[in-house]
Parts: structure tokens; C-alpha cells; sequence
């Protein structure tokens, strides 16, 4: 990575390309006082059609290369022979293992149960039942169905050591797992990678359980601040149910992350976990907080203490401005989405000069 870090900009469609510039609007250095770089690439429908995902590639080498991005939301489009997806073709390029994504309770906003702590479900971004083989076969005029999945070791690993590494560093447990009573050969393999790890890290609490029991019991376990080890599948659906248990998935960020061969996060790309919301376009109506904490999360990590400080004020400044009725009209607010963006960039402001001043 360089001297100076270097943001690989991916810039979207619709509400998800506004949303993104009021993001980068929190994260100008003039703002943060954090040294960074923007490489932007324009990853709107138009023209990865126009370059035949060409954009996209340059993007995933760009990233590879500086280890960090910050994407918009995108349209996939339905239509066969269409481009397709970028964030598959992204998660290919950077050999993204994880996907990360953290609900959290937004201040005011009545969540799902009780639940007030953080949860963050861990789950493989690639293999298992997505990208399986499927077919169908006649057999004496009943019709059937197969599916040919699979999961490797090293993807187990990285899902496990990094929902012990998140654990361990924000004083969470790890809860959950996958259901490798009745699939010990496949699933098994997860859990096993999980005891191995609880080995590595004994000062973490882990609380392994059954998938279902998972889904049973997160809403008892409301008060305590949680990481959810998953397989693809599992952790797909636990992530929808996890991020809106928290009646609102505006405090929440998605992560896709890749690691070096000691299982180290070596690329990092942030982007909120919403999709386009084509209906907001134009209107400077919709939420930025996941797209703008989707930028904190990013800043964090950047290793310099001065990184770690804005990643905090943006963080702080956003709650704080949602507690104090700043709010979108989502969340029953009158505010827009630059006035909102404002009074956060105006808290951040505020909170890097009174820290530098008291140290």
C-alpha cells in the first residue's frame, strides 16, 4: 500500500451514487485530517455496459492494489447476457473470503425485541449454495432435483479467525455456527475451523450453536453485543433479519473483505448494506448514515491513530446528530439528505478540534 492511503472510489446508480458523494463528503481530509486519496471509477449500469464490465475489472485491480474501496450501490440487471452483477465480479477479482455485516441500534428508533447491542454476522462471500452445480433428472416419471455444493477449509478458516479477530476487538462473543449435527462431513468443516480458533483466542467467549437455535435465541441474547459465524447461505439470511431486528438497517455497513496467506485482511471494501432506492432519486430524501458509516468503517482501518479518531468522530457525529432529531424523514425527521450530511461533518469538526485541543 502506499505512503499516503488510497481510497478505490466505485461510484453507482441512482440514490446509491448520491448517497456515496455525501459519504465522500465526510471523508474529505479537509474534514477528517486524515491524508487519503480517492481513485474513482464509474461503476454505473451505463457504462459497465459500455465497456463490458471492463470498469469493473480496473476497479478490483485498483483495489487489489491499495487495499481499500468504498462502493455505491449498483443496478444488476435482470436480463440474460446483461452484464450482470459487479459485486460478484468484484468479490472474484480481490478473492473476497467474507462478508461482514453489523447491525446497530440507532438512537430513538425502537428496535425488533429489545435488542441494543451490536450484532455482526461473519458469513463466506463465495461457495456453498450459491455458484452450486444444480440439475434435474426423470426417474421412473417423478421428477428430481440435485445440487452439488462445496466449501473449502482455507474459506472456513478465514470466516472463522476473523469472527474471533472482530470478536476479540470489540469485546463481543461469538455466537452460532452451522448445523454440522446433521451435516458433520460438510458443515462440520466450519465448525471445526471455529473450535480451532476459540483455541487461538481463549480470552473470547464463544457460545457455539445449532443454525436454528441461532435464529431462536437472538433475540434473548438481546443485551449482549454478538458475532455470528456463518456459511454463505445461512449468513445471507441471517444478515436480513439481524440488520432490520434493529428497525432500521440505516446504522449498518457491509464489509467484503480478502486476506493474505496468514489469514491477515489484505483489501477491504465498504459500502452500505441498501440497495438503490430508485423511487428517492433526485429528491435529497433518502438516508446517507450507511453509506457514511460505511466510510467510518473503512477509516478504521487504515492503521494510524489519526484514521481511528475520524473513523470514531464520524461514528459519534452521526448518533449523536440522529439523537438530538437530526433525522431523515425514514426515521421521522424533517431534515434532508445534505442537511444531514452537514450537521454530521459540522459534529466531526467540532469533535477533532476539541480532542486535539484536551489530547
Amino acid at each position: 500500500m502506499s505512503e499516503i492511503p488510497t481510497i478505490v472510489v466505485m461510484q453507482g446508480d441512482q440514490t446509491g451514487q448520491e448517497l456515496l458523494v455525501e459519504a465522500l463528503r465526510v471523508l474529505d481530509p479537509t474534514i477528517t485530517n486524515v491524508p487519503v486519496q480517492f481513485q474513482p471509477f464509474d461503476l454505473s449500469l451505463e457504462n459497465r455496459r459500455a465497456t463490458r464490465n471492463q470498469v469493473v475489472l480496473e476497479a478490483a485491480a485498483a483495489m487489489r492494489q491499495s487495499g481499500y474501496g468504498l462502493k455505491a450501490a449498483t443496478v444488476t440487471p435482470e436480463i440474460s447476457g446483461d452484464v450482470g452483477s459487479p459485486n460478484a465480479i468484484l468479490r472474484k477479482e480481490v478473492d473476497g473470503k467474507v462478508i461482514v455485516r453489523t447491525g446497530r441500534r440507532i438512537p430513538n428508533v425502537r428496535p425488533t425485541g429489545g435488542v441494543h447491542a451490536p450484532i455482526t454476522v461473519v458469513r463466506m462471500a463465495v461457495d456453498d449454495a450459491y455458484g452450486a452445480d444444480e440439475w434435474r433428472e426423470d426417474k421412473n416419471g417423478e421428477e428430481w432435483a440435485y445440487r452439488t455444493e462445496k466449501i473449502s477449509r482455507r474459506t472456513c478458516h478465514a470466516v472463522a479467525e476473523y469472527a474471533f479477530y472482530h470478536a476479540q476487538r470489540t469485546g463481543a462473543k461469538v455466537f452460532g455456527g452451522p448445523k454440522y449435527t446433521v451435516s458433520p462431513v460438510y458443515e462440520g468443516m466450519l465448525k471445526e475451523e471455529l473450535d480451532a480458533a476459540s483455541r487461538r483466542y481463549p480470552g473470547v467467549r464463544y457460545e457455539p450453536q445449532l443454525i436454528d437455535a441461532t435464529y431462536a435465541l437472538l433475540i434473548t441474547n438481546a443485551g449482549e453485543a454478538m458475532v455470528i459465524p456463518a456459511l454463505n447461505r445461512d449468513g445471507d439470511c441471517l444478515s436480513d433479519l439481524v440488520l432490520q431486528m434493529f428497525g432500521s438497517i440505516a446504522g449498518s455497513d457491509s464489509l467484503l473483505l480478502s486476506f493474505d496467506e496468514n489469514f491477515k485482511v489484505q483489501t477491504i471494501m465498504a459500502e452500505a448494506p441498501h440497495g438503490t432506492a430508485p423511487s428517492l432519486q433526485g429528491k435529497n430524501l433518502a438516508n446517507p448514515m450507511a453509506m457514511i458509516l460505511a466510510g467510518a468503517t473503512l477509516l478504521n482501518y487504515i492503521d494510524t491513530s489519526l484514521s481511528q479518531r475520524a473513523a470514531r468522530a464520524i461514528v459519534e457525529g452521526t448518533m449523536e446528530a440522529v439523537y438530538e432529531g437530526v433525522r431523515t424523514f425514514d426515521l421521522g425527521g424533517h431534515y434532508t439528505t445534505i442537511e444531514f450530511t452537514d450537521e454530521v461533518i459540522r459534529r466531526v469538526r467540532t469533535k477533532l478540534e476539541v480532542w486535539s485541543v484536551i489530547g
